[in-house]
């Protein structure tokens, strides 16, 4: 991928870490996307330190004006873009309908739905230009069925990602755009803290790891222009949603 230009945005930690650091180990110059500057400045260092080239551009992408100005940024320096991993987004602790709030409808749509449609919007007219581009948009297994566990606004949103996904298919095909939706069962991420059940440690070593999914963005964005992996699901062997129903009798 030497030569390549990757954006990546929620790259501060988790799977977008693991993701900009597998690009960059390809080869990919990568521009990291995050509210907080500290945790990219240290993903650059990181992958500094490999020998890589990272740039830092802090910026919240829930908002377009945000989005937009990083995408100005890229193309201004590098004069080209060739992946976008979309990974910003976040849940919320009160999930179910008794107990969400207007306030966390909004926060969930925002940080989840929103920030993926401004970094598309954001991206697509430079990928137009080169007839040429991947845009890998990390949904969830949420975003395929629905439970109640990863609550009701998640849900909704991640079937949002994953529904704009194959649109970006339709539409860009011809232009050489491809886009894919990566949609992850339980992965030991720091936004795990954040269920209202806490999750023991041997339950977290038995889920998905970020480096798991990095590999995975990295496989996805060395394929061949020709081909268009629309969407992908992958689950830890140890699903804990099977063991449960076996538990049950089920």
């Amino acid at each position: 991928m030497t030569g390549k230009i990757a954006w990546v945005t929620g790259a501060g930690s988790g799977i977008g870490e693991a993701g900009a650091l597998a690009l960059a180990e390809e080869g990919a110059s990568v521009m990291l996307t995050g509210r907080r500057r500290e945790p990219l400045e240290a993903v650059a260092a990181r992958i500094a330190k490999q020998g890589g080239t990272a740039r830092v551009h802090p910026g919240d992408m829930s908002r377009s004006e945000d989005a937009s100005a990083i995408a100005e940024a890229i193309e201004k320096e590098f004069g080209r873009l060739d992946i976008l991993v979309n990974n910003a987004g976040s849940n919320i602790p009160d999930r179910s309908w008794k107990r969400l709030s207007p306030a966390g409808v909004e926060d969930l749509i925002r940080s989840n739905l929103s920030s993926t449609f401004h970094g598309s919007l954001a991206a697509l007219p430079i990928m137009r230009k080169q007839k040429d581009g991947v845009i890998i948009n990390i949904a969830s297994i949420a975003g395929r069925f629905v439970s109640t566990q990863p609550g009701v606004g998640y849900i909704a949103a991640k079937h949002g990602v994953v529904a704009l996904s194959h649109s970006i298919n339709m539409e860009e095909c011809r232009n050489g755009i491809r886009a894919t939706a990566l949609c992850p069962g339980e992965v030991a991420t720091p936004i795990i803290a954040r269920r209202p059940v806490p999750v023991s440690d041997e339950d977290k070593a038995r889920m998905l790891q970020s480096k798991d999914i990095g590999d995975l963005i990295r496989y996805i964005a060395c394929l061949p222009s020709r081909v268009c992996l629309n969407d992908v699901l992958i689950t830890p062997t140890w699903n804990r949603a099977y063991i449960s129903a076996q538990d049950q009798g089920f």
